[in-house]
């Protein structure tokens, strides 16, 4: 377990998607003591489900508070996620795929790490994942630990010698690992979103890179996973 530190219960801000690494993510700091402030990026998604996802998600994990910040990066595009660009279905290959956002997890770091501050809060949580992931730049410890620095020298309270932690918790652990801590935790898989692609019957596209990991992971760990999904 992650140590708040001692006293009272501490404050920590969670970066919520509504995805399943976010949603186990915010899990683990709240059994580690934290007191859950959760921040989901509106970003005028294609998938935008998962901000209804993230919704129910805070309210089950009972946030202190939950802010969906609206930041619409269609206004750059640049991604299949963000423009009117095809989603990838042939599976996961070794290229960055066109489903990444530029600068996407720096950009939304420096906002969860803005509302700490603000909070007073020094803990700042995010779900990337380095094994089983689609080979984001902006997941791999590197960008991670480089953040940690940049908090450091960019905040009022870094300059005054009090440091932020960037925890990482899911950062070395597989998709089975993932679904196993979902259900140890007693959370519900299906109230996470992981699809790039929902079709307007709101089922999961059963293609996209997202889901060819999520189903995988959940296969190899045994746990049934009650996503509804149009292709297997």
């Amino acid at each position: 377990m992650i140590d708040p530190g001692t006293g009272s219960e501490k404050r920590a801000v969670v970066l919520l998607s509504g995805g399943l690494d976010s949603m186990v993510t915010a899990a683990l700091a709240r059994e580690s003591g934290f007191a859950i402030n959760a921040l989901t990026i509106d970003y005028n998604q294609r998938h935008r489900i998962e901000l209804d996802a993230a919704s129910k998600i805070a309210a089950v994990l009972g946030a202190e508070r939950h802010v969906t910040l609206p930041l619409d990066l269609r206004q750059f595009g640049g991604s299949a996620l963000t423009a009117d660009i095809d989603v990838p279905k042939d599976g996961v290959g070794p290229e960055i795929p066109v489903t990444y956002v530029p600068a996407r997890n720096l950009v939304f770091l420096s906002l969860t790490l803005a509302w700490a501050e603000a909070l007073g809060a020094r803990d700042v949580f995010i779900g990337v994942n380095a094994l089983d992931y689609s080979g984001y730049p902006d997941c791999r410890p590197e960008f991670i630990a480089g953040f940690a620095e940049l908090a450091r020298l960019a905040t009022k309270a870094g300059s005054e010698g009090d440091r932020f932690t960037v925890h990482a918790p899911l950062q070395f652990m597989g998709k089975a690992d993932i679904a196993r801590e979902c259900i140890r935790l007693g959370l519900d898989p299906a109230l996470s979103w992981s699809c790039y692609d929902p079709l307007p019957d709101g089922r999961a596209c059963g293609r996209c890179d997202s889901c060819r990991l999520r189903q995988e992971g959940f296969e190899k760990a045994g746990i049934v996973d009650g996503t509804r999904y149009a292709a297997a």
